[in-house]
């Protein structure tokens, strides 16, 4: 199994960026996907999750109204488009997989596959 982030990088305060996460070696839609992200110093913490169907999702708080996640189970990928980041949004952004738990596992150790992370600066 291997999921594959990209789409990190710098931005400005009030740009976009676009994740993806690529997975292969497993049937992408028996999944729950999460993303979760980890700055310097913090816990790693779950960002945004979405069901297998693509039907229900979750948002943290703190990116409520400005963080979509969305999927397409035809391609195995899912996707985090981040719009009007703010330079806390900044650290390492991972995407994971969760076959068994339902609704949305906020613990690391409830997914059971990770991709290798990818990082978003976000400058003031």
């Amino acid at each position: 199994v291997q999921l594959q982030a990209s789409g990190g990088g710098l931005v400005q305060a009030g740009g976009s960026l676009r994740l993806s996460c690529a997975a292969s070696g497993l049937t992408f839609s028996w999944y729950t996907m999460g993303w979760f992200r980890q700055a310097p110093g913090e816990e790693r913490e779950l960002v945004s999750a979405i069901s297998r169907g693509g039907t229900n999702n979750y948002y943290a708080d703190s990116v409520k109204g400005r963080f979509t996640i969305s999927r397409d189970n035809a391609k195995s990928t899912v996707y985090l488009q981040m719009d009007s980041l703010k330079p806390e949004d900044t650290a390492v952004y991972y995407c994971a997989a969760d076959y068994r738990s339902a609704g949305f596992p906020a613990r690391v150790g409830e997914y059971d596959f990770w991709g290798q992370g990818t990082q978003v600066t976000v400058s003031s």
